[in-house]
């Protein structure tokens, strides 16, 4: 997988904010289209994750990808900074695609001090409370976007500097994903992030891989565990939940836009992935 320029990364800042708890950080079920990044003053906390529970600790640095479902418990005190985010619409694989991150990092007073000071010069970008279905609505976030949107340009700089030193302690430690050591299927997966508001078909990726369709559909699942098929349809119903979440498009619009042509199916698909129909997608996010 080719290493992404460093230029390409659209990293916007959504929230910045010190939080401090008393037992009451405790929600359930959490998941967002941002990255959430925390660093840990006193106390402790619990963070559920799909491959275990992690201990948060003072003077540590802890990440949660976009989209990943987890949840919280704490049952004492929790002072902790946290940043939130987004990586803006990108046709190619973003950041968390290719790399595998470490939940946590030791972190350094210098990381202390910007998180420090991104809350003194963004007091606005604090959350309006510390429950998820409070901030994290569709309403909220388009607020939070027009907010970045209308900073001035040395404002954006200075926080995507910011924002990357955090991520580089991250990256420090993190690993590249190694999808397969297939060159073939490597480069299909390629062309379906590339590609992916097209009408994706097998022949199309079966000729990128430079082999027959029915050898790519076999060869792609050996690979990567699933069909070729399922593959894209994961990656665009997560396209069309960013797109539900961050617009006002029709759902027939967001169906079309990522090469659905077939209206029902792109609804069946979705509810069958996220268990919800495009429509109460949007309206559990509201």
């Amino acid at each position: 997988m080719m290493q992404i320029p460093l230029e390409s990364l659209n990293l916007q800042m959504l929230n910045v904010g010190l939080a401090c708890h008393d037992g009451d950080w405790n929600w359930q079920n959490v998941e967002s289209p941002f990255t959430r990044i925390f660093l840990v003053k006193e106390g402790g906390a619990k963070l559920c994750l799909p491959h275990g529970v992690i201990t948060l600790r003072p003077a540590h640095l802890y990440i949660v990808p976009a989209y990943t479902k987890h949840s919280y418990v704490c049952d004492g005190r929790f002072d902790h900074y946290y940043l939130h985010v987004y990586e803006g619409f990108k046709s190619e694989m973003n950041l968390q695609e290719q790399y595998d991150f470490p939940t946590e990092v030791a972190a350094s007073r210098e990381d202390e001090l910007i998180l420090k000071g991104m809350c003194e010069q963004h007091p606005q970008a604090q959350l309006p409370g510390s429950d998820p279905q409070v901030y994290d609505t569709m309403a909220q976030f388009k607020s939070y976007i027009e907010r970045y949107r209308d900073m001035p340009l040395w404002q954006k700089m200075e926080l995507r500097g910011a924002i990357l030193v955090l991520f580089s302690r991250f990256m420090r430690e993190a690993k590249p994903h190694v999808w397969t050591h297939d060159d073939r299927i490597r480069q299909s997966i390629d062309y379906i992030h590339s590609h992916i508001t097209d009408d994706l078909n097998m022949d199309d990726l079966a000729s990128v891989a430079c082999v027959t369709k029915p050898y790519f559909i076999r060869l792609f699942k050996n690979e990567i565990g699933i069909s070729p098929l399922q593959y894209v349809n994961s990656k665009k119903v997560e396209r069309a939940q960013l797109l539900l979440y961050t617009t006002d498009m029709h759902v027939k619009e967001v169906a079309y836009a990522l090469g659905f042509s077939d209206y029902s199916y792109f609804i069946r698909m979705f509810r069958k992935m996220t268990g919800f129909t495009p429509q109460d997608y949007r309206y559990k996010s509201r």
